[in-house]
């Protein structure tokens, strides 16, 4: 095995893959404490818009916090790609969810800067902003919520 200057194990490609593929399993079958596995505490998320989920998600559960709030209004995640780069990934997706006449249909990619072998910030780029602004709003999610329970 390879090792950086601090005894950890050098961020290879097949590294970056486990993580990737982490991440994307944690998100799709509510695996919390897997994701939290891979996050620094003090990671940060970015997603544009002006949406109850968009902004700054700060530190490590504020992350999971977002991602529960995209499973909660019924977000699809379908994986396209996984971007390998110098420093971390890329996770190319298609997002799909519905609500009554409302559809979400958005091409997603999330930037991902690992250090130490764990994710230390995220930056999310959509193909359509004002359809994650009028899909995620407050009140909705929680209405979702409850008919699911039923």
């Amino acid at each position: 095995m390879i090792f950086n200057q601090i005894d950890q194990p050098a961020l290879t490609d097949d590294i970056k893959l486990v993580i990737a593929n982490t991440f994307v399993n944690s998100l799709k079958r509510n695996e919390w404490e897997n994701m939290r596995a891979i996050l620094a505490d003090d990671a940060t998320w970015t997603l544009p818009g002006t949406s109850l989920l968009s902004g700054l998600a700060n530190g490590a559960e504020a992350i999971i916090s977002r991602a529960q709030g995209l499973k909660n209004f019924g977000v699809n995640f379908s994986l396209k790609h996984i971007l390998i780069g110098i420093n971390g990934f890329s996770l190319s997706l298609h997002n799909t969810a519905s609500r009554g006449d409302l559809i979400l249909d958005e091409q997603v990619a999330i930037v991902f800067e690992l250090k130490n072998n764990i994710i230390v910030s995220m930056a999310t780029y959509l193909s359509d902003v004002p359809g994650i602004n009028a899909f995620f709003i407050e009140g909705v999610h929680k209405e979702i919520q409850s008919q699911s329970n039923e």
